[in-house]
């Protein structure tokens, strides 16, 4: 299984069954077209000093306030001081544009777990609040995470040749309902569950999520539907991605970004 966090220079992460290991070669949002900031201006970048990449390239996340970015709780293993988050950059290379803070504090989730990878969330603090900048709101009704829908992604993910590299991409992922992740056992071992998870994607392989996208938001009908978690390669037929459903964690989120 596959996390979906960018690949530093001297990490192999072997964990237990349910963990995922990062890895290189992979390809971006597969499948995906270029998306523009005034768009989607709420998604955010993450970079770190640890990444391989020039840009800093990292994690993607989403401004749920003024002066809070969600993401993933995966993407959060280095120190604080070293992550940095951009704004309103749709091509990471460009420096020119766009809106950067250092982050001043993490919340993780009180009940994330790397080994089943449920309530793969956290909070980010910005050192300088992203005054301006429409904001997402997050989905609280469960039901919204219902098969047939068509969700879309949104994320700075890594490229094999198919697309700028560090560019923001945007992807229509259609939701396949529970039972399709719930049927693949490697994904059940790997911790999915009903509950807290939202299984999208082309079993056909055609598109998904992948390294560099991890945090990023699946947006339905002008809502956080989920962010980017985890996945086995990506676009890999019969392997739809992982993302942590919002709604049943909402609460304790919602508690989170109201934190000074």
């Amino acid at each position: 299984m596959l996390r979906r966090a960018a690949v530093l220079a001297v990490l192999l992460v072997m964990v237990s069954a349910g963990a995922v290991s990062a890895s290189t070669g992979k390809k971006l949002i597969v499948g995906g077209t270029l998306a523009s900031v005034s768009e989607a201006p709420w998604a955010v970048a993450l970079t770190n000093t640890a990444s391989v990449r020039p840009t800093g390239r990292y994690c993607s996340g989403v401004l749920v306030r003024p002066d809070k970015v969600l993401t993933a709780a995966h993407c959060m293993g280095q120190a604080v001081t070293t992550y940095a988050a951009i704004q309103g950059r749709a091509d990471l290379r460009d420096d020119t544009v766009g809106r950067e803070s250092g982050i001043s504090k993490v919340w993780i989730h009180p009940e994330y777990s790397a080994k089943t990878n449920r309530n793969d969330f956290a909070v980010l603090t910005l050192a300088k609040p992203f005054t301006g900048v429409p904001i997402m709101r997050l989905q609280t009704n469960p039901k919204a995470d219902r098969r047939g829908v068509v969700p879309t992604v949104y994320g700075w993910g890594d490229t094999a040749g198919t697309g700028p590299e560090d560019t923001l991409q945007k992807l229509a992922v259609p939701d396949l309902g529970d039972d399709v992740c719930l049927a693949n056992k490697e994904y059940v071992a790997g911790g999915y569950a009903a509950a807290s998870n939202v299984c999208a994607g082309y079993l056909d392989g055609t598109g998904d999520a992948c390294q560099g996208d991890s945090g990023g938001p699946l947006v339905l009908n002008g809502r956080l539907l989920a962010l980017v978690s985890w996945g086995n390669g990506c676009a890999e037929p019969n392997y739809p991605g992982v993302y942590a459903e919002i709604a049943p964690a909402a609460k304790a989120i919602r508690a989170a970004t109201l934190k000074s």
